[in-house]
């Protein structure tokens, strides 16, 4: 009988050969070729899935886009609101390994995407998500005056995202400052879940 080939699988697996590759040797060293030596595969196996390098690099982005969101999906929004967030911006920081490599194929994939559209609608695609998810919890969480998201909520999740990608980078370069760089965390959390103004 013929061996059954999940082919969602088995994108997924080469996926995350292209974000250990990018994170570990930067975009210019994917490759079909690199690929499927990362992934155990014969190129030819892996151009079944992907046909082109660009095809590799935005199945990876919106791998890693989807591994943020179960991250986030998985904080408990039961807690304290200010305590919630603060949960909800750790799982985008990349404190341990898997979540380095993923924030350093993040930012090779922001820097490619700049020059090439297909990317770059992936990644505002995922912070358009990650934004709606931030704003309507933000909403449900009684920050604002109903359980709708406002444009304050919005502006809000919008400084969530920017705080979020401002310290990955940071701790990408400096991850010696990392005790510092979560008091400023904390720092910039309490002033974005302060009451809005009158």
């Amino acid at each position: 009988m013929p061996k059954t080939v999940d082919r969602d699988e088995q994108r997924r697996q080469i996926g995350a050969a292209v974000l250990r590759l990018a994170s570990e040797q930067g975009l210019d060293e994917v490759s079909v070729r690199t690929v499927a030596a990362a992934s155990g595969r014969s190129p030819g196996a892996v151009q079944k899935y992907f046909r082109t390098k660009d095809e590799m690099l935005t199945f990876a982005a919106e791998l890693a886009g989807e591994r943020i969101e179960q991250r986030m999906a998985a904080v408990d929004t039961g807690l304290p609101p200010r305590e919630a967030l603060r949960a909800l911006v750790l799982t985008t920081l990349p404190l341990d390994a898997e979540r380095r490599a993923e924030a350093a194929a993040q930012l090779a994939f922001a820097g490619r995407a700049a020059h090439h559209p297909g990317l770059a609608a992936v990644r505002r695609q995922v912070d358009e998500d990650v934004r709606g998810a931030l704003a309507h919890w933000l909403a449900s969480a009684g920050h604002g005056s109903g359980p709708e998201p406002t444009a304050d909520h919005l502006a809000r999740a919008d400084a969530v995202i920017a705080l979020s990608d401002g310290l990955a980078l940071r701790l990408l370069y400096a991850p010696d400052e990392q005790e510092a760089l979560l008091r400023a965390l904390d720092h910039a959390l309490d002033a974005l879940m302060a009451p809005a103004c009158p």
